[in-house]
């Protein structure tokens, strides 16, 4: 074959399905999620293109949006530092309309990036831009299939998740998000279950030889003593302290993340049992694989993972909590999967309960089956094909006229 038969014969063949996983780095673990999916579809076999898009550089590349503190990512963790200044809920409202002003101007973006994207698929992975980045492709790029996967237990209504009236599809991991994706109108066809949040694949992997009881000693832990992991996100959190103080004869692992000073203050502090203070790791897994127990905030990404991994947990709903992470505690309490706390000032007799009772909470938890993260791949080729097919057709009916 000559080089010039070669390159009409590439240019003939099929190019791989690009997919766009959109995410921004706010909390919530969507960014977690979108790499925990494009390592599951490579794994998966299916050969596509998986593109990683961050919605803040695609709206604010030059990042004058930032300079001015405002962004998606700046505002999401503004309000994790700073939301009971109006009240979570409050904030929430203040940002949506915020967005609502913005959406021409949101729409002209996106259009602008799906022009160069080119993609064949569309996954978002993220709350309150859905109309923007769904109105926006649909102008583009008509026919391309839209997908929003939940990565909360319930969406939070209005213009959280679940925009009304789009012919997208809905991805749930919880009973509850699937009655409400119902209840905003969506056909059953377009609702899809699945049996909980995405993971990282590498939680579905024990490392071999793992020994539960020899990792402990290893880690200067007894190794047959309950033990708590206590866990706030990748920066930890002052309620560490007091968790730590008021639990001082139970033996905890205290994950602090990026808080160098968190975790110095946390090894300085005086205990009966012993201790295992960890910075920033990217083996969370391991760590909670050496617990009995999880105490931490409600979000669905460390509750998910606790419990994917057998650990029953504790946790708190008051004020402070996040107004769409409210159900995820009514989620424990309904499944009996831990304790829920109107404070951690009371920490100290509900561990003394979880303990009391450890494996019935162990047989509760036991009982979820998360598979989310591999159950993804293929239903999004069957959302892929579906929508390839329709443009095939419509194709054909525009040749044919």
């Amino acid at each position: 074959m000559t080089p010039g038969a070669q390159g009409e014969a590439r240019r003939h063949e099929p190019r791989a399905m690009r997919v766009d996983l959109v995410y921004f780095n706010a909390g919530g673990g969507h960014r977690a999620s979108a790499l925990a999916l494009q390592q599951a579809i490579a794994e998966s076999g299916l050969g596509w293109d998986v593109r990683l898009v961050n919605l803040t550089e695609v709206l604010d590349p030059g990042g004058t949006l930032r300079r001015r503190a405002f962004s998606p990512e700046d505002y999401y963790n503004a309000r994790l530092a700073h939301g009971l200044t109006l009240g979570l809920r409050t904030e929430l409202r203040v940002l949506q309309a915020l967005i609502h002003l913005l959406h021409p101007s949101l729409v002209r973006a996106l259009r602008q990036h799906w022009l160069r994207s080119q993609p064949d698929l569309v996954v978002s992975l993220i709350p309150n831009f859905n109309r923007a980045l769904y109105d926006s492709l649909c102008a583009t790029l008509p026919g391309v299939a839209y997908v929003t996967v939940l990565t909360d237990l319930a969406d939070h209504p209005p213009h959280f998740w679940i925009e009304p009236g789009q012919a997208q599809h809905l991805v749930c991991g919880t009973e509850h998000a699937v009655h409400q994706a119902l209840q905003a109108g969506y056909p059953p066809e377009r609702v899809h279950a699945t049996s909980g949040m995405i993971l990282r694949p590498d939680f579905y992997r024990l490392a071999a030889g793992f020994d539960q009881a020899a990792q402990r000693a290893a880690n200067g832990l007894e190794p047959g003593r309950p033990t708590g992991v206590v866990m706030f996100g990748g920066h930890g959190a002052r309620a560490m302290v007091s968790i730590a103080e008021r639990l001082d004869d139970v033996q905890l692992i205290l994950l602090c993340g990026h808080n160098q000073r968190l975790a110095e203050r946390l090894r300085a502090q005086p205990a009966r049992a012993p201790r295992l203070v960890l910075g920033f790791t990217q083996q969370v897994a391991e760590v909670l694989r050496m617990g009995d127990f999880f105490i931490g905030k409600p979000g669905p990404g460390s509750l998910s993972e606790a419990l994917h991994l057998g650990l029953p947990v504790v946790v708190t709903r008051n004020a402070w909590t996040m107004p769409q992470e409210r159900y995820n505690t009514q989620w424990v309490r309904e499944r009996g999967l831990g304790l829920v706390l109107p404070s951690f000032r009371d920490i100290a007799p509900a561990v003394r309960q979880l303990l009391g009772d450890l494996p019935g909470y162990r047989a509760r938890v036991a009982g979820l089956r998360n598979r989310a993260v591999f159950e993804l791949p293929p239903l999004l080729e069957r959302i892929a094909q579906a929508a390839a097919a329709g443009r095939a057709d419509s194709s054909r009916a525009v040749a044919a006229a």
